[in-house]
């Protein structure tokens, strides 16, 4: 049973849940068969894509916390470019179309590369790493991720000594992605790294989840999990990645850039302006009597991150 104290308008953007009301008013106008994010219990459907195992190896970075069962991660998910409703991407997202697919590095690179999805899955030894991820509001999961460091990527193209961030750039196919019509963002989405960010052997290219190839709804077929910022950042279906010398504009620092900082490093102590970053919800631990746990600095991952921001306030760069 979910927590009735919750309000809709205190765990989502204004902007987007005043959205659905608008997209569920769209659904009654033309008609059911059109529209299935007007029925309940769309969580419930079977909504497996054709996946692949891969294999990979034990990973480093393990915690050591109960997974979130994978069928929750699935069909629980923020994919705007689908839907902003989280039950929906699962179902929009069916026969999503994932090959051939291509990212092209560019920027302040001495080789400017182009890579499809079978020379990204070769590029270096695969593993699983089971990661936290905290969203922004106000609820996480305990995944295994399978990929490798972005900094194996990365340096495959050489960067200059310009290059100070990197931008991720998505995928925006209106055809596939219906979410695109809706106002929320100006697509297609785009997220950003520092560089030493970026090359930190946390931050995870990542081609798969439980083993297998990533579903459409979770940011098939490649994405990035960056564990110590919330969960926005990191990018899904991503088709460019741009190494730059200055700081990206970024799509929900552009959109609401007080709610929404460049960094959002998950910090109890800083407060999204519209509820509480200090405790959070765990995927199926949501039950009305279930305690919510408490919001861990850096998602839990001080010990390797924190180092990052010596000198910072977070506070103003939060």
């Amino acid at each position: 049973m979910a927590d009735p104290t919750i309000q809709p308008s205190e765990i989502t953007p204004k902007a987007v849940y005043e959205q659905r009301r608008q997209l569920l008013k769209a659904a009654l106008a033309t008609g059911a068969a059109s529209f299935p994010l007007a029925f309940p219990g769309l969580a419930a459907a079977n909504t497996s894509s054709p996946s692949k195992k891969l294999d990979a190896k034990p990973g480093k970075y393990v915690v050591m916390e109960k997974t979130t069962p994978q069928e929750l991660a699935t069909t629980y998910n923020n994919f705007y470019e689908f839907s902003t409703r989280k039950e929906a991407p699962a179902v929009l997202a069916r026969g999503f179309v994932t090959q051939p697919w291509t990212i092209t590095i560019e920027g302040e690179v001495k080789k400017s590369k182009v890579f499809d999805l079978e020379s990204l899955l070769k590029l270096a030894p695969l593993e699983e790493r089971v990661y936290r991820l905290r969203c922004v509001e106000g609820w996480s999961m305990v995944v295994p991720w399978v990929g490798y460091s972005l900094s194996a990527l990365l340096k495959q193209v050489e960067p200059t000594g310009n290059a100070k961030y990197v931008e991720f750039i998505s995928l925006a196919d209106p055809k596939q992605m219906p979410g695109l019509s809706s106002g929320v963002l100006d697509w297609p989405y785009v997220e950003g790294l520092r560089m030493d960010e970026a090359m930190h052997p946390l931050t995870l290219l990542t081609l798969g989840m439980y083993g297998e190839t990533l579903p459409p709804q979770n940011g098939a077929p490649v994405r990035l999990t960056v564990p110590w910022k919330y969960g926005f950042k990191s990018a899904k279906s991503i088709v460019r990645i741009r190494l730059v010398e200055k700081q990206p504009a970024t799509s929900w620092n552009k959109a609401a850039p007080r709610e929404y900082g460049f960094y959002s490093n998950v910090n109890p102590q800083v407060d999204h302006p519209r509820w509480s970053q200090a405790t959070e919800r765990r995927l199926g631990e949501d039950g009305l009597f279930q305690a919510k746990r408490k919001t861990l600095m850096f998602n839990g991952y001080a010990d390797q991150v924190a180092s990052l921001y010596t000198g910072m306030d977070l506070k103003q760069f939060f």
